[in-house]
């Protein structure tokens, strides 16, 4: 039996992630109560204004967001793309607004800068195959730091785009960071930075799938075989506060 995937339909590119998973053959449906959450075997969270779905988790009154992390903690799988991939964070670099606090990484909202700043580059991903993704960033988050069961999938040179010019609290951040991680996994959650619903290529949405029907590998790779960069590997995750919705 093919399988149910829910879309997060508060706001964001709901209809385009439908559109793929319909694509791919499965069944999509809006997810908009807690309710609904019985009848899918994944979720995807789509991109949109952070601030807005923290809003959300605070003034809705059904349910969906504790029925979402009782998703997760049964280990259903769960993918966040753009603004997903920050309320699907442990810590937000800089704030303590609601979240699901379910993965263990450290993200910077708005990495990149405003919208006007949105941008297209290849990133190499091997899970997906040795053809390049041609990712779709607006104003999209980064990843600063993984824990250890963390699979680090992709990344993007610490000097494209306005990265260089929208540093942290970290005058030396340069130093620092060559790279930074704009998809990873842990378990049953995947995020990504960039949005694959906005393309023709099928293969993120296809990825999930296989984590949703069991078919994906699950082991952490190492992040040198992603992008090589020589010092890639010496972030580790910082002691991460806990913010539960």
């Amino acid at each position: 039996m093919a399988s149910t995937i829910g879309v997060l339909s508060l706001q964001g590119d709901v209809a385009e992630h439908c559109r793929s998973i319909e694509a791919l053959g499965r069944r999509a449906i809006q997810i908009r109560y807690a309710r609904q959450m019985d009848s899918v075997d994944g979720l995807i969270i789509p991109g949109g204004e952070s601030t807005t779905i923290a809003k959300l988790t605070a003034d809705n009154t059904d349910a969906i967001f504790d029925r979402i992390r009782e998703f997760i903690d049964a280990g259903k799988p769960i993918y966040g793309t753009c603004m997903g991939s920050i309320f699907l964070a442990k810590e937000i670099e800089g704030s303590t607004q609601g979240r699901l606090a379910a993965m263990d990484i450290k993200v910077r909202r708005n990495a990149f800068g405003p919208q006007r700043f949105s941008f297209e580059t290849t990133l190499n991903i091997p899970a997906l195959g040795e053809e390049p993704f041609d990712a779709i960033f607006i104003r999209g988050p980064v990843i600063l730091s993984a824990g250890e069961g963390v699979d680090v999938m992709a990344r993007v040179d610490a000097n494209i785009g306005r990265l260089g010019k929208t540093a942290g609290s970290l005058p030396d951040e340069s130093a620092l960071y060559d790279s930074y991680i704009v998809m990873a996994r842990q378990n049953n959650l995947l995020v990504s930075s960039f949005h694959p619903e906005l393309t023709d290529d099928l293969r993120v949405h296809n990825f999930f799938l296989q984590m949703v029907e069991g078919e994906a590998p699950s082991g952490v790779s190492s992040g040198a075989n992603v992008v090589a960069h020589q010092n890639q590997q010496r972030h580790t995750a910082n002691p991460m506060a806990l913010s539960a919705v």
